[in-house]
């Protein structure tokens, strides 16, 4: 049976809380994986679980949870649909939502995997310390946030960001300055440019699942990436400071 935790988060309205569920709850995780959806530019209409942008993430948990079994997985829902301007109403709930995870499993860190607008929810939590790890997946990156300094992380951050290479909905190069910039800062930051796939990364499943199952053992277990299953340029690609093409 799925677990289940639920919140308020930006809004007190009953009918907008947010809703996380558990697919992985080790009793003693080495860390939590919580996968976040995307969304809307502006929406204050109540979300589900049955809209595309959020189910489409529900393949990314499970994956995840090939990484280990000493490793928790959550999916938030947020409770509306848009990030709405400066409400940022997803940001909010996934403050809320990582503050239950802390009372679930105190001081056990979090890999955050977003895509889209759940993308750009995790750029804005790189500087929270509970945080070990960002994966971006086709981030939606706003120029405002990079001037403002709100993707700055705290010095244990690890981000990696998968950009499809003919996204027309959100920007790879934008992902790539965000990583060029964080690496320049002393940061430990990759970017991996994926051939022949769009904002969905539908296409290039397959390389994209071996990675970010990597990555987690990687960064979450300690497992080196030379034992990993991928090859020459897979490898290269997860290392600090790394601007790939695959």
């Amino acid at each position: 049976m799925t677990l289940r935790t639920t919140g308020t988060g930006s809004d007190q309205r009953s009918d907008l809380h947010w809703d996380l569920r558990w697919d992985a709850t080790p009793a003693t995780p080495r860390a939590v994986v919580l996968v976040l959806h995307g969304g809307q530019e502006n929406s204050t209409a109540a979300n589900s679980w049955w809209r595309v942008p959020v189910w489409w993430l529900a393949p990314f948990a499970w994956t995840a949870r090939r990484a280990g079994r000493d490793l928790a997985v959550a999916r938030l829902r947020y409770g509306v649909r848009g990030w709405n301007g400066t409400q940022a109403s997803p940001l909010a709930d996934t403050r809320e939502a990582l503050d239950a995870v802390a009372a679930r499993y105190p001081g056990v860190p979090v890999a955050l995997v977003g895509h889209s607008m759940g993308g750009r929810v995790a750029l804005r939590l790189l500087g929270d310390e509970r945080v070990r790890l960002v994966v971006g997946l086709a981030p939606w990156v706003e120029s405002a946030d990079v001037s403002a300094h709100r993707y700055d992380a705290h010095p244990g951050a690890r981000l990696l960001v998968l950009h499809g290479l003919t996204d027309r909905t959100t920007s790879p190069s934008a992902s790539r300055r965000v990583v060029e910039a964080m690496t320049a800062a002393g940061g430990d930051a990759s970017y991996v440019g994926l051939e022949r796939d769009g904002h969905p990364l539908a296409m290039r499943r397959r390389t994209l699942d071996r990675l970010l199952v990597a990555e987690l053992r990687h960064t979450l277990r300690g497992v080196p990436l030379e034992d990993q299953r991928l090859d020459v340029a897979e490898r290269r690609a997860l290392e600090p400071g790394a601007l790939a093409r695959l």
